[in-house]
């Protein structure tokens, strides 16, 4: 089964991903690959760190579920195409990412993670160290971003307590698990 955690930067997804992962161990997380640079006390595992002629060699194998360019940066993301080693997947992803994997899959489960309000997404994107003109841009599209979850998405998870989000996150995809089906 696939589960799509998707929202715009500075829900914490990474972070809500992180603590179900530690709850469900039994869950596979796919590791995105990004040509923007890691950000600063950023682990070096968070993604694969390529430069754009490598993440472009991939696109043209076809190794990507999905990909898309972060309007604004140039920075290109990608969830690589997933081996035959069964399991349940994670993906972490924005929501362009996630309505091409629905595409693909509509089967796949699309969660939605929000903030609990405007201020704290931007309290939450200034507290990694995004740039003013970076949080600008990242909240403008994530309220269209938002918009556009809140219709497509199976769930929706406010992440107003990491432990509490984790929490409702799991109990949907053990809910999907249970009745054998990715459809809501």
């Amino acid at each position: 089964m696939i589960f799509i955690v998707a929202g715009p930067g500075g829900v914490g997804k990474g972070t809500v991903v992180g603590r179900l992962l530690a709850q469900r161990p039994g869950l596979r997380l796919s590791r995105s690959w990004t040509t923007r640079p890691r950000r600063a006390g950023e682990s070096p595992d968070a993604y694969v760190f390529v430069d754009r002629p490598v993440f472009e060699e991939r696109v043209a194998a076809g190794g990507f579920l999905e990909w898309t360019e972060f309007p604004g940066t140039g920075h290109l993301y990608g969830t690589p195409t997933l081996g035959p080693d069964g399991g349940d997947v994670i993906l972490e992803i924005e929501l362009d990412g996630a309505q091409q994997v629905k595409a693909r899959d509509p089967r796949a489960v699309l969660i939605l993670v929000v903030a609990p309000s405007r201020d704290e997404q931007e309290r939450r994107l200034r507290s990694r160290g995004d740039g003013e003109s970076s949080v600008a841009r990242r909240l403008q599209v994530g309220d269209e971003e938002q918009a556009l979850g809140e219709r497509i998405a199976d769930h929706v998870v406010v992440n107003d307590d990491v432990e509490r989000a984790a929490g409702e996150i799991a109990g949907i995809i053990d809910a999907h698990r249970s009745r054998g089906s990715r459809a809501p």
